[in-house]
């Protein structure tokens, strides 16, 4: 059984604190349902779309691709918002672009 989004964007939010990155929720989507993305803000103007995918064994991983504009990633936010009003975007502050938890990322060219 899938971990609701809300619980979460929590653990998420505590496993950024305890590596030092600031996190918070950026748009709340509904509590029980909903995607989950995650925005790598590397505060230089550029910044990094996450979306969750899940291995054949049923681990979640992140596809993305390299970090851009920081306004690019928010309008790519918005239309995705427009498509799914559960949508839920976590924030993630860092200049390293570090991912909070031990799920790996694929970065699509």
């Amino acid at each position: 059984m899938a971990l609701k989004p809300r619980l979460y964007i929590q653990a998420c939010i505590r496993a950024a604190s305890v590596r030092g990155c600031a996190a918070q929720v950026a748009r709340r989507g509904f509590d029980g349902a909903g995607a989950v993305l995650l925005k790598l803000n590397r505060l230089d103007g550029t910044a990094q779309l996450l979306r969750p995918a899940w291995t054949d064994d049923d681990r979640r991983r992140w596809l993305a691709r390299p970090p851009g504009p920081e306004a690019e990633t928010d309008a790519e936010i918005a239309r995705e918002a427009a498509r799914d009003p559960d949508l839920w975007v976590l924030e993630i502050e860092d200049r390293e672009g570090r991912h909070p938890l031990d799920e790996p990322v694929e970065i699509l060219s």
